[in-house]
């Protein structure tokens, strides 16, 4: 149960004053829905503003405040923006633009003939100066708005920066005094504020000790419960797997495993002869040949007389893997199963019934195979693929399905450098296919300027009358027009108006039957371009499709280009992956599209990726949703979790675990970060 102590921070936001449920939705939106959410809603950045009497003292990209009198309020059709004209003491004329539902707002806080203090960044559209979402706009005096250092929070539709600073401060003055987890001599020796002080502080700006304890906090959390999970795991009885090897005999490869690959079996191998239950990791780059490594440790279940399951996150995903296994499994005479949740009636009861019977060996399927409603005769090995989809809390409920904890393969696709297989896979051992299966092409990259996408249009309308497909993908979904993104609508669109019903478009915000019904017609060949965003990052499988386009490709992190990259050069024909760039290219633009021309290998990718982000997103996962860390940034991460991993091992070896005195004050950190599955690993915790 979660400490009293952290009640107040675990209450809905709509406690504090001036969150009602049209509020509720932006913040939602932001994940801001408890009073914690909203106090670690730290700053993305802090701004210090200059005073100037009119536009000519301005620089464009320049934080101002400036007085301007609004003259003329401009609504665009559509989905276009909101502008108000307004015009300096000298005549200069500004473009105060709002895009979304702002019309209301703006028409309250900036009437025509009165003059505002208008406080935000210059920038420059077409001819005109403009100031996009203002931060401030007064009507008395700029002095209250050229204080110092002023945070700027991330902000969704509905939010504006006043309100959220306003529900920040109501949120900090809730922080309870909290014990001292951290180690007495790395404390003292970092010079670090106590959890409250750190916390308010990384709220005012200039105070990197702040941030840096909090994203220690965050780190040694994670490490904790990682060690905790390990250490429950080596304590948990298993049941030994041991094969004969009769099944595996009769696999018909058309192909040698590499070396990586017999490697990982014979690791995998020992694993399951143990009676600690397995936790292993199997990473392996795009066309590293996981699957078969997969079924071959299934096969060893089989011949224990065991059954195998394999997890997969998506239903596109589970059916794909089904396919692949059952048509490499038939000369074993194995009997492979789908179940997912769009199975029903006699189908399911038939699958229900095989896996309780034990006749069904191997279950391929999505989350719907570890429901209450499903009974297994004896589950000894669980794979889950894509691992990070998942995570520790729901691997955990998995170890219920056997008679004794079942042994557990995860897979993951992509890359991680070595640095940062710890901070995610801290509790599991690791092997890697790092090693290309012979035969396996390589893919034709290159790079083409944005202004030859017409030649692109062209060579994807030959590829597609050679009976070829492609996919084509883009970095949003819907055009901003502040910035020149290429939006997968409007290139569906575009296509779609050349190609017809040979196109189909895929991405996060459609219905989930929507984007199933549009991958199966793709999968199919019924489809020949697949206009998507990154939703098709991981797993899809399409042998026939031997161009990928990538849309802006600068705008990508390395692991997510090759990930995407990836989706063709599956079948025997020769398959090219275009990178379309914008013009603005920056410096480590250029040297990341380089650096995809040059390898292939997604392990030396993941980590050029690491160097060239610094202290950026992780391998392009905070763009997915996937990042196990919202506060640590990758600089941090590289740099603190080796010391927070070693004060985790110092609390559970040498000073008691969560039943010392330390311990107590780290239980609560576990369950301030939502990692308290840790707590859950500890008998009777």
């Amino acid at each position: 149960m979660r400490p009293d102590i952290l009640n107040p921070l675990f209450i809905e936001a709509a406690t504090l004053d001036g969150v009602g449920p049209k509020m509720q939705k932006p913040l939602d939106k932001l994940g801001l829905s408890r009073v914690r959410d909203i106090a670690y809603h730290l700053p993305e950045r802090f701004v210090t503003r200059r005073a100037v009497h009119n536009l000519d003292e301005a620089s464009v990209g320049e934080q101002v405040v400036v007085a301007l009198t609004p003259t003329q309020h401009k609504a665009s059709s559509g989905r276009g923006p909101y502008r108000v004209l307004a015009q300096d003491e000298i005549g200069n004329i500004c473009s105060i633009t709002y895009f979304g539902r702002a019309s209301y707002t703006a028409k309250k806080l900036l009437p025509v003939g009165e003059k505002r203090w208008i406080a935000g960044r210059i920038d420059q559209y077409g001819q005109m100066l403009q100031i996009t979402h203002p931060d401030h706009v007064v009507a008395d005096s700029a002095d209250t708005l050229t204080r110092l250092c002023e945070p700027v929070y991330a902000l969704s539709e509905g939010l504006t920066q006043p309100r959220i600073s306003g529900l920040v401060a109501q949120a900090l003055e809730r922080l309870p005094e909290l014990p001292e987890w951290i180690e007495k001599g790395q404390f003292n020796a970092e010079q670090w504020p106590d959890w409250r002080d750190a916390l308010k502080l990384a709220h005012l700006g200039e105070h990197e000790s702040a941030r840096e304890r909090l994203a220690y906090d965050e780190l040694l959390a994670n490490s904790l419960a990682l060690l905790l999970v390990r250490a429950d795991n080596r304590q948990r009885k298993g049941q030994p797997l041991i094969g004969d090897g009769h099944l595996r005999a009769k696999l018909e490869l058309p192909y040698t495993l590499t070396g990586a690959q017999s490697r990982s079996v014979d690791e995998i191998e020992g694993d399951l002869a143990q009676d600690t239950p397995m936790l292993r990791l199997l990473q392996g780059d795009v066309g590293a040949g996981k699957t078969v490594v997969a079924l071959k440790a299934m096969l060893i279940a089989a011949e224990a007389g065991k059954q195998a399951a394999l997890l997969a996150p998506t239903e596109i995903l589970a059916r794909q893997h089904f396919e692949t296994l059952r048509a490499m499994a038939r000369p074993t005479g194995v009997e492979v199963a789908l179940l997912t949740g769009r199975d029903k009636g006699k189908a399911r009861e038939s699958i229900l019934m095989g896996l309780l019977d034990g006749s069904i060996d191997i279950v391929v399927g999505t989350h719907a195979i570890f429901q209450d409603s499903v009974a297994y005769r004896d589950l000894g090995l669980v794979v889950i693929d894509e691992q990070h989809r998942f995570g520790v809390a729901q691997r955990i409920m998995l170890t219920n399905k056997g008679k004794s904890t079942p042994h557990t393969l995860a897979m993951t696709a992509t890359p991680i450098p070595r640095t940062l297989t710890l901070a995610q896979y801290g509790e599991m051992d690791v092997s890697r296919l790092d090693e290309m299966p012979p035969g396996r092409q390589p893919i034709d990259t290159r790079v083409v300027a944005q202004e030859r996408l017409d030649d692109v249009v062209s060579a994807v309308e030959r590829h597609i009358a050679s009976g070829q497909q492609a996919y084509w993908v883009c970095p949003m979904v819907r055009e901003n027009e502040t910035e020149d993104i290429a939006a997968a609508e409007a290139r569906y669109a575009g296509l779609k108006e050349r190609f017809g019903d040979d196109v189909v478009l895929v991405h996060g915000q459609l219905k989930p039957e929507l984007k199933d019904a549009a991958m199966e017609r793709f999968a199919g060949g019924h489809a020949k371009v697949l206009v998507a965003t990154t939703v098709i990052e991981v797993g899809v499988d399409v042998p026939s499709a031997t161009l990928m386009i990538i849309e802006q490709a600068e705008r990508f992190g390395l692991a997510q280009l090759h990930q995407l990259r990836g989706r063709v050069g599956r079948g025997s024909e020769k398959s090219v992956c275009l990178l379309v760039r914008g013009g603005a290219l920056s410096e480590t633009g250029r040297e990341r599209l380089a650096l995809m021309r040059e390898t292939q290998d997604g392990f030396r990718l993941a980590e050029e990726d690491l160097r060239l982000r610094g202290g950026g997103e992780l391998l392009g996962t905070r763009q997915s949703g996937d990042a196990p860390f919202r506060i640590a940034t990758l600089e941090q991460i590289t740099r603190l979790l080796p010391k927070a991993h070693d004060d985790a091992k110092i609390l559970l070896e040498r000073d008691g675990g969560l039943a010392g005195s330390r311990g107590e004050a780290a239980r609560i950190l576990l369950y301030l970060f939502e990692r308290d599955w840790g707590v859950q690993m500890l008998r009777g915790g």
